[in-house]
């Protein structure tokens, strides 16, 4: 097989799903094989197969793979569902200030448990504009390094107020602990969250719980590797839809929180050729709807519940309704499909399959839309039932995007995933539907294209030193950041500049975030 590039462009991409497991790869622009496969239980084992099946259908030699990225929902998953979460000491550096919230105060009681209340403040403080509030007390940061042993606890979060705009005592209060408390990860809130400090500390908490599951799914993932003798570097998708590698995900594995829809989108930018546009990504449990501006996800204006918490931390603003290929159909009166979902299960339980559970699936095997397992196990479905649950899957997928648009601009549909053959008319308030080859795995293209970036996101008194002057020395920063994140200098561009004015605050303050993203050295 004549593969363009050479091989030292052949990559492979790894989606890892609720359902399924996909897996791509491409050799420069071109796809040479894919998978898609069910999740397995150990999830690592399920990637590993999904790579083995696409070098075995090639016939591509693992040597002759030069990088790997995969998405993955581990830390998700484990994060909702209160799995392998360590307890933390949270460290807040804001006394006098600061005392009326405590630290946790909103998280669901049973999370508390999960992580413990080891919570300790001690005097520091910043204002907006990086002059010092209150001094950091340093023999009470050392103090409460020595509790945190007392008490065994192995993983620190550190906030500080406004520490997004001068990191200084939050570095010097990590190199405190560090030394009183030798081996114990250290979460920083100034690398993970954004303005507003109790979101920003609930981010940093959440990153410093899956500190001891990051350090084993990374050496999974290159133990998985190893075993395919596939001896190349592979990187993480984050949820901007950019790259981070193992080492950054071991320090901040909260930063891959729904990368899985971004992939997706990624994917269907790539696939599309489209920019701008709204993707559906309809999987085999949820369909997950966002909006694509300038190639990227819209990321979410307002902070996101994770689990109960509150965060600020970047996320893509993405819209999941219970909709799928394993979705429950029910009949009994009118007909309605999901939320429920038999997911993994699909390939056992869905009647065409063999199984005793009618699934949005078989609805689709039965209408002709999609040709799986056996059909005669559908053919005794009235065409009445068929109709009305095909509408009932085209009103929720109409309702989403309907919900997904800021203005009444009819853009693009672009429908991905291995259920987009769900939806199977026009969609009310979409300019066209957009079906692009290969939709089934976008998720997995949207991984093994992705870029690598930097982010800046500061409040800067123009009165002071003058917008052109701030925008200028914002971007260069975010240019830094992604370079030193591994992107090639020359293909790096920023590519949004969001200015927020604080009229609350003096000096002509605003709110500046710009983001730089760029190729992948290879």
């Amino acid at each position: 097989m004549a593969l363009p590039g050479g091989p030292e462009h052949m990559r492979i991409g790894v989606d890892v799903g609720g359902t399924n497991t996909d897996a791509v790869l491409m050799a420069g622009h071109q796809v040479v094989a894919w998978s898609k496969s069910p999740t397995t239980a150990d999830v690592s084992t399920g990637i590993q197969n999904a790579i083995q099946s696409i070098l075995s259908d090639s016939g591509v030699s693992p040597k002759d793979i030069s990088v790997v990225m995969i998405g993955t929902t581990h830390f998700t998953n484990a994060f909702v569902e209160r799995k392998h979460l360590l307890e933390v000491g949270v460290l807040r550096l804001a006394l006098p200030a600061a005392r009326g919230i405590p630290p946790l105060a909103d998280w669901p009681e049973e999370m508390k448990r999960a992580i413990g209340e080891h919570i300790f403040d001690v005097s520091g403080s910043y204002q907006y504009d990086g002059r010092t509030n209150s001094a950091l007390d340093e023999a009470a940061v050392a103090a409460a390094a020595d509790e945190m042993v007392r008490r065994g606890l192995k993983s620190v979060a550190i906030t500080g107020v406004f520490s997004h705009v001068k990191p200084d005592m939050e570095l010097r209060a990590g190199e405190i602990v560090a030394e009183r408390a030798p081996g114990v990860s250290i979460s920083l809130s100034h690398r993970i969250g954004r303005l507003g400090m109790l979101e920003r500390e609930n981010a940093t908490v959440m990153n410093a719980c899956l500190a001891d599951l990051s350090t084993r799914v990374v050496r999974s993932f290159g133990e998985a590797l190893q075993r395919l003798k596939i001896d190349a570097p592979f990187f993480v998708s984050q949820n901007d839809g950019t790259l981070m590698s193992g080492a950054t995900v071991q320090k901040y594995p909260v930063l891959t929180f729904a990368s899985g829809p971004t992939n997706s989108m990624r994917g269907a930018a790539y696939l599309s050729g489209l920019k701008n546009a709204i993707v559906a990504d309809i999987g085999g449990t949820t369909t997950d709807v966002g909006v694509l501006v300038n190639g990227f996800p819209r990321e979410s204006s307002v902070t996101v519940d994770i689990g109960g918490v509150r965060t600020n931390f970047r996320m893509p603003d993405i819209l999941s309704v219970g909709l799928g290929g394993g979705s429950i159909v029910r009949t009994g009166g009118a007909v309605s499909v999901g939320p429920d979902s038999v997911g993994f299960e699909l390939i056992r339980q869905a009647r065409v399959f063999g199984g005793d559970v009618l699934t949005a699936s078989d609805i689709a095997v039965a209408a002709g839309l999609a040709e799986m397992g056996d059909k005669s196990r559908v053919s005794d479905l009235a065409p009445d039932l068929v109709s009305r649950a095909l509408a009932a899957i085209q009103f929720k997928v109409a309702e989403a995007v309907d919900r997904m648009r800021t203005s009444a601009e009819a853009l693009p549909l672009i429908l991905v995933g291995g259920g987009a053959v769900l939806v199977s008319g026009a969609v009310p308030g979409a300019a066209e539907i957009v079906r692009p080859e290969y939709a089934a795995v976008a998720n997995a293209i949207g991984a093994a294209i992705a870029q690598v970036s930097g982010e800046v996101d500061r409040v800067f008194a123009y009165a002071e030193i003058g917008r052109d002057t701030a925008l200028g020395a914002a971007s260069a920063e975010a240019i830094e950041q992604a370079v030193a994140a591994g992107a090639a200098r020359q293909t790096v561009q920023v590519i949004d500049v969001e200015e927020v004015p604080l009229a609350y605050v003096p000096g002509g303050a605003v709110r500046l975030r710009v983001r730089a993203v760029g190729d992948l050295v290879h």
